[in-house]
């Protein structure tokens, strides 16, 4: 998996990998190592211990949170988001709303598994997605 991710953005102008805690983090830190690039991590409130920046979020039960370092990233840095999986495209959206809070720009999504039935590639429109596994 690692591998095809590694194949499908080799050859362009990633700058960094952020992943969304935690099982993001599995995918996207061997992704970062063998790129080449830094890793930045998206967390839930307080585990990050600097000054971060945090935007709120709708899920399908509630509300949720996620903090990122304010300075992770730097102006017009082209970043990719990493997750296990998308499903209604929440988490993934507020990921970006935080990329381009500190000024950098989403260059793709990558996620292990999509649930297509949940919406999520339709909320993301804007964006490029690569899914390795769809489930309808």
């Amino acid at each position: 998996m690692i591998d095809r991710l590694t194949g499908e953005f080799q050859s362009t102008d990633v700058d960094v990998i952020v992943s969304i805690e935690s099982r993001g983090f599995l995918f996207g830190a061997p992704l970062a190592y063998k790129l080449g690039v830094p890793l930045v991590p998206v967390r839930k409130p307080g585990k990050l211990p600097s000054d971060r920046m945090t935007v709120e979020y709708s899920l399908e039960y509630g509300t949720g949170q996620l903090d990122i370092h304010q300075d992770a990233l730097e102006e017009n840095q082209r970043v990719v988001i990493v997750d296990d999986l998308l499903a209604t495209g929440g988490t993934a959206m507020a990921a970006a709303k935080l990329v381009e809070l500190l000024g950098a720009h989403v260059h793709s999504f990558a996620f292990l598994v999509e649930l297509r039935a949940l919406g999520g590639r339709e909320r993301l429109h804007d964006y490029k997605i690569l899914s390795l596994v769809s489930y309808d």
